[in-house]
């Protein structure tokens, strides 16, 4: 599978399907995801362990967010951190960059 994606409409999968993709992610502390959004998808995720902070808002393990379609986000994982990420629809080209300033 690739970067922990195995459900969705993309190959390999373990269950191919247009309607969601499910990962689970591991970062390291420090790791940065680049400033993003996306158009359509809505993006849960589950806090596996850790502590990620999105924006301003410091989530830690058993905490549940939710990124809505033209939400920017710009993660930065304060410790060593496992995510459950569940997107809907599933759509490998919807996810746009953000320069930062």
């Amino acid at each position: 599978m690739k970067n922990g994606y195995y459900i969705g409409d993309f190959e390999p999968s373990a269950f191919k399907t247009k309607n969601f993709e499910v990962a689970y992610v591991k970062h390291k502390q420090n790791d940065k995801w680049v400033k993003h959004y996306h158009k359509i998808i809505t993006e849960i995720n589950f806090v596996m362990s850790g502590k990620v902070r999105i924006n301003d808002q410091v989530f830690v393990k058993g905490d549940i967010f939710v990124v809505e379609p033209s939400e920017v986000v710009d993660p930065l994982f304060l410790e060593d951190t496992e995510l459950i990420i569940a997107k809907t629809p599933s759509d490998t080209t919807d996810k746009t960059i953000v320069p930062r300033c």
